[in-house]
C-alpha cells in the first residue's frame, strides 16, 4: 500500500514537471509518437482519438517505454525505424516491434566522446530517405552524417562554436541548414565534410536583433522549394531570401522567444516562450494566434501522411499534448500520463 502510494506521489509530481520535447508521426500517418524530459517515449493512436466513439481513454498513449535515463529531445521516422536522440546514443527502434507492444533498440549509434564531458546530448535530428542518411546536431556544436544501412558516421560538419538546436534539410537541393546557440545559422553541402558554404548572422541585422534576448538562434526550416528559410531565438523570427542570404520579412510576435518553427503549405507554423502558436503568412501579416496548454512550445507535428487525420500536434512543458484539427483552435488534449 506504502509503495502503491508513493508511486501515485511520483507519477504526479512527473506529470507537473514534464516536458515533452519531442514528436513525430508514423509513416501511416495512425499514430503520434512523442518523447518527454523523464527518456519515456509514448505512442498514441491518431485514429482513434479522432473517431466518433473517442473518449479520455483513447486520448491515453497505447504504448510507453522508458528509452533513455535522461531527456528525449529529437524523434524522427522512417519506414522501419522510429529513431529517437537526447541524452545518450542515437536509437532506432522498428515500427514492427513497437506495435506489437514489446519496444527493443534494434541498433544504436554513439557520438565521439569528450573526455571532459563524456557524451554530449543530441538536440536535433533530420532524415534524407533518398540517401537513407541521418543527421543529428547537439552539445559538442558538430553535426554529424550517419550511413544507416552500415551504422557508422560517415561526415562530420564543423564551425558552430556553440550548442546546436537545429537541422533542416533542403528538399531540392543537397544542402543541411543548422542553427546554434553561437547566434549563426549555417548552410552546409550535404557531399562533403568541412565549413559552411554560408553562414547567416541575424542578430547583426538591424531588423532581426533583439540584444535583450541576445543572438541564440533556437529553431531553423526550410521551404518545399529551397527558396525561403526562416529562423529565430533571441533575435525575431525573420525570413530569408536563400539566394541572396538576406532578410525580407521579421514576424512580430513580441515576449516570445521562437523555439520551434516549420513551413505548412503557404503558411508559417512558429510556437516558443508564450502559450500560444502562431500561423503566418509568408509576407510577414498574422494570420492567428492560437492558445495552447503549455507555457513554453518546444515541438509542433504536422499529420502529411494521412489526409483523413491531418492535424497539427504542439507540445511543449506539459503533461498535455495539444491536438487541432482545422489548426485554428484546440479540439483536444493528448495525456503523456
Amino acid at each position: 500500500m506504502a509503495l502503491s502510494l508513493e508511486q501515485d506521489i511520483l507519477r504526479q509530481r512527473q506529470q507537473l514537471h514534464m516536458t515533452v520535447y519531442a514528436q513525430c508521426i508514423s509513416p501511416n500517418g495512425k499514430y503520434l509518437i512523442a518523447g518527454n524530459n523523464y527518456g519515456t517515449i509514448a505512442v498514441f493512436s491518431i485514429t482513434s482519438s479522432l473517431s466518433a466513439e473517442a473518449n479520455k481513454e483513447t486520448w491515453k498513449p497505447v504504448v510507453t517505454f522508458k528509452a533513455y535515463e535522461g531527456a528525449i529531445y529529437s524523434l524522427v521516422s522512417t519506414d522501419k525505424f522510429l529513431i529517437s536522440a537526447g541524452c545518450g546514443d542515437i536509437k532506432g527502434w522498428t515500427w514492427k516491434d513497437i506495435f506489437q507492444k514489446n519496444p527493443k533498440v534494434a541498433w544504436s549509434m554513439s557520438l565521439p566522446a569528450s573526455s571532459n564531458f563524456g557524451t554530449f546530448e543530441t538536440n536535433a535530428l533530420a532524415y534524407c530517405n533518398k540517401d537513407n542518411v541521418l543527421y543529428s546536431g547537439g552539445g559538442d556544436c558538430k553535426v554529424y552524417a550517419w550511413d544507416l544501412e552500415s551504422g557508422t558516421k560517415r561526415d562530420t560538419h564543423s564551425g558552430h562554436t556553440d550548442y546546436i538546436h537545429g537541422v533542416s534539410l533542403f528538399n531540392q537541393s543537397q544542402q543541411l541548414t543548422s542553427s546554434s546557440e553561437d547566434g549563426t545559422v549555417r548552410i552546409w553541402d550535404t557531399r562533403t565534410s568541412g565549413e559552411a558554404v554560408s553562414i547567416i548572422e541575424p542578430h547583426k541585422h538591424e531588423e532581426c536583433a533583439r540584444p535583450s534576448h541576445g543572438k541564440w538562434v533556437g529553431c531553423v526550416a526550410v521551404d518545399a522549394g529551397d527558396d525561403w528559410l526562416v529562423c529565430g531565438g533571441g533575435p525575431s523570427l525573420s525570413l530569408w531570401h536563400l539566394r541572396s542570404l538576406t532578410p525580407t520579412v521579421t514576424f512580430n510576435s513580441p515576449g516570445c522567444c521562437p523555439q520551434v518553427v516549420t513551413f505548412h503549405e503557404d503558411s508559417i507554423i512558429s510556437g516558443g516562450s508564450t502559450p500560444f502558436v502562431y500561423h503566418w503568412n509568408i509576407n510577414g501579416e498574422p494570420k492567428i494566434k492560437v492558445p495552447c496548454t503549455a507555457n513554453s512550445v518546444f515541438s509542433l507535428a504536422v499529420n502529411t501522411e494521412s489526409e483523413s487525420n491531418k492535424v497539427l500536434c504542439v507540445s511543449g512543458n506539459s503533461s498535455l499534448i495539444d491536438i487541432y484539427t482545422n489548426f485554428g483552435y484546440k479540439t483536444f488534449s493528448l495525456n503523456f500520463c
